[in-house]
């Protein structure tokens, strides 16, 4: 009897130790590199021993292509549709218009009903009852997982039904764009445990800043005096918004130093994720092409950290016992994989201006949504703040165009942004 006490003890001290969000963050990561270093050990080997000229056997056609690929490299970055814009000029206006009108539509629905599902997965308890207050769903992992998991089955088709380029990059080099993007969801899902979903849609507006700052260290890019410009008119808009959260004290709208710290996370991950993408487009392949490899080796990170953490099965048994769960996260991944199916038609269709004012007018529903439907409130000066932070915005959207106007006559058609 004597041995209850401290083992309840122990039992409350473990399960606090558990929902520490660093301590998850640590844990994550430590199943990612139990996969990612002895991948990084067999590449090493491979390449050391000449493997492309003494290598025989099956798995001859497998490792050339995880680890060495063609190494052919396009000069020019693809456009993400097979489908060239020229179409658009021989095509109709009024089928211009319609299609304009079917990818904003399924922009807007596809991300603004993920946005709302994700609020209510991570902020909402299932099984409430008038007696029962209910469980809240905590695992930001298994969320990733599902939505990779749709998404790199709905690429793969896409590849296997249409006609693709021939694919050169090595397949290791996908890991590293997956790794930050697991990384930059999981800070995505978990911020919403600290902080209002304005908070975070705005954060996400204003990763153009590190990802400027990314694109110097990464790329070593060079940037127009307008875009150091906005990017300070949005960082004086986020400050606003975040001031004005501070003041207000409802529990739904209060911003807390680890909300703060994870979304950093979230933006230096997403930001590094862009980077290395738009580098990786130097090798000849399709946005579906990437789609896949970023979404193949995140399913392979992600069920590897979770079945090492047990969590996997408890997931599933949160699913089982709580089938709306299991509904909204099903439709989180749908809703995922048919957004980034249109951000790649409507690119190819119409270019990254016209997608990034699609997906800026996103952001702004997506806030107002959040305030109806889950009650945040906004005050004066976060109203500014979010006034300055759109115009910024929209802003960097006419400059880019005026500068690409100027310069398509002498130019290459303009690789894909990353909004």
């Amino acid at each position: 009897m004597a041995t209850s006490p401290v083992s309840a003890e122990d039992t409350f001290l473990q399960a606090a130790w558990s929902d520490f969000w660093i301590m998850r963050f640590i844990l994550n990561l430590a199943g990612y590199m139990t996969i990612i270093l002895p991948g990084y050990l067999l590449v090493q080997y491979f390449r050391r021993n000449n493997y492309l000229e003494t290598g025989r056997g099956l798995c001859f056609p497998v490792i050339k292509t995880c680890v060495f690929g063609s190494e052919v490299k396009s000069g020019l970055q693809e456009e993400p549709a097979p489908s060239s814009r020229s179409e658009a000029t021989e095509s109709s206006s009024t089928k211009q218009v319609l299609k304009l009108l079917t990818c904003a539509l399924g922009l807007q629905v596809s991300y603004l009903t993920w946005g709302v599902l994700q609020e209510r997965v991570m902020t909402q308890a299932y099984g409430k009852t008038e007696t029962d207050p209910g469980v809240k769903f905590h695992d930001s992992q298994f969320l990733v997982f599902m939505n990779r998991i749709l998404a790199v089955t709905v690429a793969g088709l896409c590849c296997a039904l249409t006609k693709q380029p021939r694919h050169g990059a090595p397949m290791y080099k996908y890991s590293f764009a997956s790794l930050s993007n697991i990384l930059s969801s999981w800070c995505q899902y978990e911020a919403l445990k600290f902080i209002s979903f304005p908070t975070q849609v705005l954060a996400k507006a204003s990763k153009v800043i590190p990802v400027m700052l990314m694109g110097k260290v990464v790329s070593r890019k060079s940037y127009e005096y307008w875009e150091y410009l906005t990017a300070m008119l949005i960082s004086a808009g986020v400050s606003m918004f975040l001031l004005s959260s501070t003041q207000d004290k409802h529990p739904s709208t209060v911003t807390t130093f680890s909300g703060v710290l994870i979304l950093a996370g979230y933006i230096v991950f997403d930001s590094f994720t862009s980077n290395w993408q738009d580098a990786l487009f130097k090798y000849k392949m399709s946005s579906v092409q990437m789609m896949f490899g970023v979404n193949l080796f995140s399913c392979l990170l992600t069920v590897g950290s979770l079945l090492e953490q047990g969590a996997f099965f408890q997931s599933l048994r949160f699913m089982v016992q709580h089938p709306e769960f299991a509904l909204h996260a099903g439709l989180l991944s749908v809703c995922s994989a048919c957004g980034q199916l249109f951000i790649f038609y409507t690119i190819g269709q119409f270019g990254a201006a016209v997608f990034t004012i699609i997906m800026t007018l996103r952001q702004a529903f997506a806030i107002l949504l959040s305030c109806l439907i889950y009650g945040h409130s906004v005050t004066p000066l976060g109203g500014l703040g979010l006034l300055t932070v759109f115009l910024a915005l929209f802003l960097r959207v006419y400059a880019r165009s005026r500068m690409k106007a100027k310069k398509r006559p002498a130019q290459c058609p303009p690789p894909v942004q990353k909004v």
